[in-house]
This record gives structure tokens, C-alpha cells and sequence, in this order.
């Protein structure tokens, strides 16, 4: 499978640099799907008759796979090039919905755990960190932009997902006219089926589409000298192995799980959380199934916005003020949704909008904090490493949220006031990160590696 090698992918000279994001976009849009897992969480719930907890691990499951499977593969996807690796990452994504359908239709939760949470999470962080460096190197003028068009798909993946998997829940069940409707397991279980042909469609189009740049190519114009004359911007590089030796990739590391821990939760519990927190006496919401759907795509805005605006922004303020946005800023925002949420639907929808576009800014933020940090050697690598931060976040957060709703109360039964000790704790973590994020310094030089040392080559890489 030649046609998969870094050799192949090498872009001529020439090409328009514009034409690259449209294929990492690809992957990110699909795998984004994760964000909309809430659509069906209800139905899952009802179909295996388990508690929010149980099924909420099926999410956690995939989280925790994707940055492991990020920190392990990440030295191998900088070694062999982004096209095998979105290929590898298609295959594990679409194969995780196969098996995961497989468990639904024969009630067994297990394989969904395997299926969607280990298989499909394998994908999730393939696909998730291939094209972040390749798109970093081509932007080496605009890191923070190439981040964030690199990893904003994922962020708005659930844009598509949340109203397509609603259609076709809708297509599969003939019931879904019923008041109270909730969606049957069957209609769950082909939505998955339909879900792994249309990703594994749209993900090898990308593969087959992305580009790297040629060893000695820059953007017209581009001046490294200005690059070097910014805070905490090194023009030397720390390879993968050394960088997590040093203070400064932990403290991005806190800085990071406490900004995601309870944005993973939001999203992961989103659909119910609004009907819950305007839910009357009577134990009828305000907000209907319909609407929840739609808020769940409004979210997926912000997620994707937030992860193409703050990244972008951070070019012109730098990577560590935007950070202190995120915690500083983000924490007042918990406690607002925590103690005021529920007043007026339009003030629950602008506080949580603006703390999912934190979150998404976190994320894409990240690889250009590191790259600022670290250099461009190996940056992918440090990138996959960085997101085992994203894996404790996809365990904490929605063990956080569902552990206190399961104590509080039955799903269709919890108020806003249930919500509250979960946000509360989310603050506590915000300021942890706020503190780690302040204590970020630059890297000693004992760490740097000379220029003998950077292999320009594969092969000289598979020998290193």
C-alpha cells in the first residue's frame, strides 16, 4: 500500500496552501460526531435499562481511547505522514459504529462499549492529531489559524450530526409521532449503520486529497525573524520524549483538563441539561425534545466557532493570554449558569455558548501553545501526548455531571438545582488551571535538540 506514504503525499511546488484545510476538515467533521452522542443517550438509556452513568461511559470510553491512542500513535503519524494515518482512522471510526450497531441490536452494552468506545475512539484520536501538524506547517506564519481551521471541524461535527442522526431516528422508528417519544434501540442501531458508511466516505476523501509541504518550502513572504521575537516562541525544537520532561508541557497539560473537564460534561449531557433546567412543578420542561436537538447544534456552533475565533485570536495576544481567558473568565461563567441559568432560556443559552466556545478555543489552542513551546520537530507527537489531558477530562467531566444527576434524581425528573454542585466543582477546577497556566515559562535550553540531531528525512526518522 505504497500510495498511502509520506512519499506520495509530498505537494508540488506550487500548490495553493488554501487547498489543504477542505481535507483535514474531512476527517474532523466526522469524528466530530462525538459531540452528539447526546441525541441518542436517552434512547440508550431506555433500550438497555441502565442508568445515565452507564450509558455515559460509552462517551468517556471514547475520550479516553482517543488521547491514548493520540500519545501512542502520535511519533508514527509524524513518521508516516497524514494520509495513512486519516486512512487508519477511517477504517477504526466507521468499524466502531459497525460493531457498536452490533451490540445495540442484540442488547448487549458491552459491545458498545468496545465498538463505539474503544474501536471508534482509536479512530477518534488518529484522525483527530494527523492533519494538526501538516496544516502547522503549512501556516508556519499563522500557527494559531492552522490550528484552529485544523481542529474546528470537530467542534462542529455535531452541527451536522445532532439534526441528521434526529432525521433519521425519526425515518427509522414508526413511532416517533407518539407524545414523549423516544426513540427505539432498533432506530439507534441503524442510525449507526447508516452513520459508518457516510463517515468512512467523506473521511477517505480526505485522505486521498491532503498534502504536506516540500522539506525547504515557506509561505511568500513569511519571515521566521518575527516568529522568534514573541513571548514564549522558540525557533529551537524539543523532541517528543524530552518535552514531557519539562514543567512547562504538565502545567499546559493541568491548564488544558481543567479547561475541558466541564465542557465535556455540558456536551455530553446537553440535550436533557436544558429541558432539565427549565423543567415545571409538574414535572413538564418548557423546552421540548425538538428544541433540545437544536440547542445541541447551537453548542456545536460555538465548539467549532470558538475553535476557529480564540485559536486565531491567539496569533495577535499569544497563547498564554488566551488561556487565562478560558479559566479566568470561563470560571465567572460557571457560576453564573450554576446560580442564574435558569432564569430565562436566553441567558442559559448565551452562558453555555460562551463556555463551549472556551472549550473548543482550548483545544485548538493547544498544538500552537506547543509549537511556541517546542518548535515544530516532533510536534504532533507532543500534540497526541498532550491529549491523554483530554482522555482524564472525557472521564471526570461526565463521571462529575452524571454522578451527582444519578444521586439527585431519574432522568425527565431533574430541575436545574441538581445541575448546581456538578458546575460548582467545574469552578474549583478552573481556578486549578488558571494558577498552572500562569506558571507557564520557557523552555530551558538543556532541552533543545541540536540541528544534527532532527532527522529531514523518513528514513532518517525510522532510523532515529
Amino acid at each position: 500500500m505504497g500510495w498511502l506514504d509520506r512519499e506520495r503525499t509530498v505537494a508540488p511546488p506550487g500548490l495553493n496552501r488554501w487547498f489543504i484545510p477542505p481535507a483535514a476538515l474531512a476527517v474532523h467533521l466526522c469524528i466530530g460526531q462525538a459531540y452528539a452522542t447526546s441525541v441518542y443517550k436517552t434512547a440508550l438509556v431506555k433500550h438497555f435499562g441502565a442508568s445515565l452513568t452507564e450509558i455515559g461511559i460509552i462517551f468517556s470510553i471514547a475520550i479516553v481511547m482517543l488521547g491514548l491512542s493520540a500519545a501512542v500513535m502520535g511519533t508514527w503519524v509524524d513518521t508516516n505522514g497524514p494520509r495513512k494515518a486519516m486512512f487508519v482512522s477511517a477504517l477504526f471510526w466507521s468499524g466502531g459504529f459497525l460493531v457498536g450497531s452490533l451490540g445495540i441490536f442484540s442488547h448487549q452494552l458491552w459491545l458498545v462499549y468496545l465498538g463505539y468506545g474503544v474501536i471508534g475512539g482509536i479512530g477518534l484520536g488518529i484522525g483527530y492529531i494527523s492533519p494538526v501538524s501538516t496544516l502547522i506547517k503549512w501556516f508556519p506564519d499563522r500557527p494559531g489559524l492552522a490550528t484552529g481551521m485544523a481542529i474546528m471541524g470537530f467542534g462542529g461535527g455535531a452541527l451536522i450530526a445532532s439534526p441528521l442522526s434526529s432525521a433519521l431516528l425519526k425515518a427509522y422508528d414508526p413511532n416517533s409521532g407518539a407524545p414523549g417519544w423516544v426513540a427505539s434501540g432498533n432506530a439507534v442501531g441503524l442510525l449507526f449503520l447508516t452513520l459508518a458508511g457516510i463517515y468512512l466516505i467523506y473521511m477517505l476523501f480526505g485522505a486521498f486529497t491532503i498534502k504536506v509541504p516540500a522539506a525547504d518550502w515557506k509561505p511568500a513572504g513569511f519571515d521566521p525573524a518575527k516568529v522568534k521575537a514573541k513571548t514564549l516562541v522558540t525557533s529551537n525544537h524539543v523532541s517528543a520524549a524530552n518535552a514531557i520532561k519539562t514543567k512547562q508541557f504538565w502545567l499546559v497539560w493541568i491548564a488544558l483538563f481543567c479547561n475541558v473537564t466541564g465542557g465535556i460534561g455540558i456536551l455530553e449531557q446537553a440535550s436533557p441539561m436544558i429541558q432539565d433546567f427549565f423543567r415545571q412543578p409538574d414535572g413538564m420542561s418548557l423546552v421540548t425534545a425538538g428544541v433540545a436537538s437544536g440547542f445541541v447544534g447551537l453548542l456545536s456552533i460555538a465548539n467549532m466557532g470558538g475553535r476557529f475565533a480564540w485559536s486565531a485570536t491567539s496569533d495577535l495576544v499569544g497563547r498564554k493570554p488566551v488561556y487565562m481567558i478560558y479559566l479566568g473568565v470561563g470560571g465567572g461563567l460557571y457560576v453564573l449558569l450554576a446560580l442564574a441559568g435558569s432564569s430565562t432560556t436566553a441567558l442559559f443559552v448565551v452562558l453555555a455558548f460562551i463556555i463551549i466556545s472556551f472549550y473548543g478555543g482550548g483545544f485548538s489552542t493547544a498544538p500552537a501553545y506547543l509549537r511556541d513551546l517546542f518548535g515544530t520537530y516532533q510536534v504532533g507527537a507532543i500534540h497526541g501526548r498532550l491529549l491523554t489531558a483530554w482522555s482524564a477530562a472525557g472521564i471526570a467531566g461526565p463521571l462529575i455531571i452524571n454522578a451527582f444527576l444519578d444521586v439527585q434524581g431519574k432522568p425527565g425528573e431533574l430541575t436545574a438545582q441538581a445541575y448546581q454542585p456538578a458546575l460548582l466543582t467545574m469552578v474549583g477546577l478552573l481556578v486549578i488551571g488558571f494558577i498552572a497556566n500562569l506558571l507557564v515559562r520557557p523552555v530551558r535550553d538543556t532541552f533543545h535538540e541540536s540541528a544534527r540531531s532532527i532527522p529531514t528525512t523518513r528514513e532518517q526518522a525510522l532510523e532515529s
